[in-house]
């Protein structure tokens, strides 16, 4: 374990799958919690075994159906600070895994549910993925051009910043709690609730012009020239985020077009100075701004490739992108580092990801069971 971690002794099962759990038990354990991911076989050829989710855990595979599945689970369960699961609502019922349940045999558990729409509401019982919530939350419908229908993100918001990162807060925030009363709680986390509030600065903005944000025509979202995306010479593409007065004029003046400078938030001729910039920002590469605007006060980025950033100096600088440990010279295998950076306690990777159920010898060793009841156990399909 690591030797300072902020979560170092606390244990965590985690029952989930896919990737709002996963990546919120990986968090912890990148803190020093012990966790222990928990799968059943018989779902390996759905093909979404992440297993980059699984650095510093154990991995082990179990049926709960099975009562002496049912009876390994326990055991890690009495000996848990949390259990984390992600089905939908009613199957951990139906288990026999539920916090009632479990919070029988042990009172200071904290047990937290992920689910698309939470255990309660008319929606509870739905099926979805991320685009689903972003929809239903209205954040899908600020995605994308004005011209154009919503645009799906490249990567995965309610999972992650809905559920995941949720999950994190609440976890930690129900042991601290427990450090006060001594009793462990329940948590239900909705992903689509977690977006919602994704919403309070578009809300914000749209109050103050009194009418509903429209996609891809925000303060925020490519309505003026000083927040904008733009198409370089060379086929990429760069950012703008100068809403200040002070950024804007330092943009206008490194690009001498001075004259620019008032125009900032002008209603009537918002568009000719967004057109303007297009044809300046496509008449060179990318390189070209870089040297141009990149040490400036504009608020300038361009807009990076994954390989981009796989090599970019920050984020090495940064320990954000870093080989994972005892993994062969030259193998390129790269994880995204501790984003959450205490001085004290700091996190890291200490193990690489391991194979589906690599750990699950181990562990049932730890928790008392003999070698030959163990192969029994793999011989029956209970692990």
């Amino acid at each position: 374990m690591l030797a300072q971690g902020a979560l170092t002794g606390i244990r965590v099962v985690d029952l989930s799958r896919m990737l709002p759990g996963p990546y919120c038990s990986m968090m912890l354990a990148d803190h020093g919690a012990e966790v222990v991911a928990i799968e059943d076989r018989r779902f390996q050829g759905d093909d979404l075994f992440f297993s980059d989710l699984n650095r510093n855990k154990r991995h082990i595979s179990l049926n709960l159906k099975d009562p002496r599945g049912l009876a390994i689970f326990n055991r890690l369960a009495d000996q848990a600070d949390v259990v984390l699961e992600g089905f939908r609502p009613g199957v951990v019922e139906r288990l026999g895994v539920d916090y009632q349940t479990l919070s029988r045999r042990n009172q200071r558990l904290i047990y937290c549910s992920i689910s698309g729409y939470g255990q309660h509401g008319p929606l509870r019982d739905r099926v979805g993925h991320d685009v689903n919530y972003l929809s239903r939350a209205g954040v899908l419908d600020l995605c994308g051009d004005q011209h154009s229908g919503p645009t799906i993100p490249g990567v995965q918001v309610a999972d992650v910043a809905g559920g995941s990162y949720n999950a994190a807060v609440g976890i930690l925030l129900a042991l601290y709690a427990r450090e006060k009363s001594g009793q462990g709680q329940y948590i239900d986390i909705s992903m689509t609730d977690g977006v919602l509030g994704l919403l309070t600065l578009p809300g914000f903005l749209a109050g103050r012009r009194g009418e509903s944000p429209r996609r891809g025509d925000g303060l925020l979202s490519h309505r003026y020239a000083c927040y904008n995306s733009y198409q370089t010479a060379d086929g990429r593409h760069l950012t703008i985020g100068a809403v200040e007065r002070r950024f804007w004029e330092n943009l206008c003046r490194a690009l001498e077009e001075e004259e620019l400078i008032p125009l900032q938030y002008d209603e009537g001729r918002r568009e000719e100075v967004i057109d303007r910039l297009r044809r300046l920002f496509a008449s060179r590469p990318l390189a070209y701004w870089e040297e141009l605007l990149g040490g400036r006060e504009v608020c300038f980025t361009g807009v990076q490739r994954l390989e981009d950033v796989l090599t970019d100096p920050l984020f090495a600088e940064r320990e954000m992108v870093c080989p994972y440990p005892d993994e062969p010279a030259g193998s390129g295998r790269l994880a995204f580092g501790v984003p959450v950076k205490l001085h004290g306690t700091p996190g890291g990777i200490r193990s690489a990801p391991g194979e589906f159920a690599h750990a699950t010898r181990e562990v049932l060793a730890e928790l008392g069971y003999p070698e030959a009841e163990i192969d029994e156990l793999y011989r029956a399909g209970v692990v």
